[in-house]
């Protein structure tokens, strides 16, 4: 008889393999499919307040440290503090982002948003120390040099004579959000004097609506909503007189009647007065600074404006318009209704911080419109890069008739854009946080009932 040899380690194999029981099937009777956890592209869920308020901080520091406020001697490299000493070998110390852009006067109107949301007060004094270092230092060159060599060396030559309304508009609105609050007292005269020229100056059409001559004679630019009229509307908070009020209104109106694609929900971007037909390349930046706008306004028109009915009613409307737009990782694309173009963080950022707003003020419903807003959120706070640039948001972009345009618009971590409309919303989510309770139910993001 032939002796089988079998080794102690097939033995095991075997015993351990008869132990083992197949696993049943995965389908709808032996697993709760609908609880399976899923791969989301951005984060999932009401984030916590601290996680909000670290992506501001981290944008702060990294602001904090490359706008300097400073007037410096280009040869000796040393400070100039003194006015006194303001001479030709005088310049600004030269950082990341210019101090006076329109970007900035969002950014400064951002910062003392979140001041007041967080209660952290170096929010407040990044923006006290740059209106302290305006106000300082633009009558001094403004009376020692002649306007050419300003204009020639870059010395704050946009508040000093601004051209457009992107010179002046959005720094004007934000420095008298800051002298309504105490923040700064000595900025009324530069106040004054970007208002006269965003009121009295600009170009208009026949009708009032503010225009640009640029690409094309009688141009509208949506984007020049923002660029003018809260600067308005807050006018007439800082002094009480109704015109003011009244024009922010009609502004809202006749762009609205022009650019307001009603079956869209969207705003086009750009309007020429001599064409019969115009082509609505739907940019998602402009219908940001369109709904900022309107958000603004509502913040400073008295409950008893005859006005405040229809900009309710046409944030309302814009906010349904825009929500069918929202892409699936929380974004939205560079050009709204076109979802082959790319996913852009700074309009991301805008509708997130309107949208956040309008519930803490209670004009729109949160167990509506907050998921929309906090899965945008969750989407702009993963384009904050370790260094607390903001990533994604595309630069400086005039008006097209084509797509192309559109299209491949750079993307840049220097584009100032993004960088206020982050830090707003950042600011806004905080207190929405503080406000309303959130949970995972069934599956999905709802507003607590508890």
């Amino acid at each position: 008889m032939k002796r089988i040899i079998v080794s102690a380690a097939l033995l095991t194999v075997t015993a351990a393999n008869a132990q083992v029981k197949p696993k049943p099937k995965q389908n709808d009777v032996t697993t709760p499919l609908h609880a399976m956890k899923v791969n989301y592209p951005t984060p999932y869920g009401a984030p916590s307040k601290e996680s909000v308020k670290a992506i501001v901080d981290r944008v702060y520091n990294y602001l904090n440290a490359v706008t300097p406020a400073e007037m410096m001697n280009k040869k000796t490299g040393a400070a100039v503090t003194d006015v006194n000493a303001l001479d030709t070998n005088t310049v600004l110390k030269q950082g990341d982002f210019r101090l006076t852009s329109y970007e900035w006067g969002v950014t400064y109107s951002a910062f003392q948003r979140a001041a007041e949301t967080t209660g952290d007060k170096k929010y407040a004094e990044y923006v006290k120390t740059r209106y302290d270092f305006l106000a300082k230092w633009i009558p001094v060159i403004q009376n020692k040099f002649t306007w050419e060599y300003i204009r020639k060396k870059g010395l704050l030559s946009q508040p000093i004579n601004p051209h457009a309304l992107d010179d002046g508009g959005a720094v004007c609105a934000s420095m008298i959000k800051a002298q309504n609050s105490g923040l700064s007292n000595n900025l009324r005269p530069i106040i004054d004097h970007l208002s006269n020229y965003v009121i009295n100056k600009e170009y208009r059409l026949k009708d009032g609506t503010l225009a640009r001559m640029r690409p094309q004679a009688n141009t509208l630019w949506l984007d020049d909503l923002y660029m003018g009229v809260p600067t308005m509307a807050f006018m007439g908070k800082l002094t009480g007189e109704t015109k003011y009020y009244d024009d922010a209104v009609n502004q809202l109106q006749l762009y609205t009647k022009r650019m307001f694609n009603k079956e869209k929900g969207v705003y086009m971007h750009g309007w020429v007065e001599s064409m019969e037909h115009h082509p609505e390349f739907r940019w998602a930046r402009a219908n940001g600074w369109a709904l900022m706008t309107m958000s603004e306004v509502l913040d400073a028109l008295p409950e008893t404006h005859s006005g405040r009915t229809f900009v309710l009613q046409q944030f309302k409307a814009h906010v349904n318009g825009l929500m069918q737009y929202q892409d699936g990782t929380g974004f939205w694309h560079q050009l709204l209704d076109r979802s082959d173009s790319y996913l852009e963080t700074s309009a991301t950022a805008i509708y997130a911080y309107c949208i956040t707003h309008a519930i803490n003020k209670g004009w729109i419903d949160a167990m509506t419109y907050a998921p929309t807003a906090i899965l945008a959120w969750n989407a702009v706070s993963t384009k904050v890069n370790k260094q607390g640039q903001v990533e994604g948001t595309c630069v400086g972009t005039g008006m097209a008739f084509d797509p192309a345009f559109y299209y491949y618009r750079p993307v840049n971590v220097f584009a100032a854009h993004g960088y206020g409309p982050v830090i707003l919303a950042g600011a806004e989510m905080y207190q929405l946080l503080n406000q309303f309770k959130f949970e995972i139910n069934d599956s999905s993001l709802q507003l607590s009932k508890k």
